[in-house]
């Protein structure tokens, strides 16, 4: 019997981002609830050493926060000249060249990139404020189950800047040029509601009920095998750049491949 995340303890732990691993199930969490679980670039190394952290086992994964918000942005302290203690401040990293400025923030979204990787399903369970960064972070999984007390907004605009940890692809892809760009440009907040009817969002929940709905999600995904969930998300996260026709050709040529295997006959 394989042993629980309860009896091996945390993978990691460290920079506010907790991973446990049970079995074909991990859960990453942020930590730190008395500043909301604002980001910062410890935190973004610590969420990309987890995903480079996950044992082959694993197919699901459950991002969470802490505390009433799942997380409320960006620490604004990399906003300010003397930044977060240790880091450079953007005000900084504005000062320097543009290699250099592009190669940091290359860095800090690869903590946002490996959610929709080829051979998991990522599911984040957000409640109360998920902010600029806290949207994004949720934006980079697969699936989303909100709390019916959630409030998302993409803020970046407002402070002059743009949203930049790869959640501009995945909104648009989600809601639609329109909604995105007003989302975006007014820095509103988009509730529970509006979420689940624009497709933000996977389903919504009592609060209380969050993490239960999140575990019930995570067992229904791992109920199909591996392989024919895998093939299927490599169809349909591919389907938006395919015509209809390359399509069809995806589909034949997936479903092949499953039958193959079906019949021992796989490579």
């Amino acid at each position: 019997m394989a042993s629980s995340a309860q009896d091996l303890g945390p993978v990691l732990d460290k920079d506010g981002v907790r991973l446990t691993v049970d079995d074909a199930i991990a859960t990453v969490t942020l930590t730190n609830p008395a500043k909301r679980n604002a980001q910062s670039p410890a935190l973004w190394r610590a969420l990309t050493e987890a995903g480079r952290l996950l044992p082959g086992s694993v197919r699901v994964v459950v991002l969470r926060g802490e505390g009433k918000s799942f997380s409320a942005g960006l620490d604004r302290q990399m906003l300010t000249p003397e930044g977060i203690e240790g880091e450079t401040s953007f005000i900084d990293l504005a000062r320097g060249g543009e290699a250099e400025l592009d190669a940091t923030i290359a860095e800090y979204q690869e903590a946002f990139t490996w959610w929709r990787r080829s051979d998991l399903v990522s599911i984040a369970a957000v409640q109360g404020h998920a902010i600029g960064a806290g949207f994004q972070l949720a934006l980079a999984c697969d699936l989303r189950i909100v709390a019916d007390d959630v409030q998302f907004a993409m803020r970046e605009t407002s402070l002059g800047l743009v949203p930049d940890l790869t959640g501009t692809h995945p909104l648009v892809g989600l809601v639609g040029y329109a909604r995105a760009l007003e989302i975006c440009a007014t820095g509103r907040f988009v509730t529970a509601e509006e979420a689940v009817s624009t497709g933000l969002a996977n389903l919504a929940v009592p609060g209380d009920e969050l993490d239960a709905a999140a575990r019930d999600l995570a067992a229904a995904l791992l109920a199909a095998p591996r392989s024919a969930v895998i093939e299927t998300k490599a169809l349909l996260s591919g389907a938006q750049e395919r015509t209809y026709e390359e399509q069809r050709v995806a589909e034949r040529a997936a479903q092949g491949r499953r039958l193959r295997d079906l019949a021992g006959l796989g490579e």
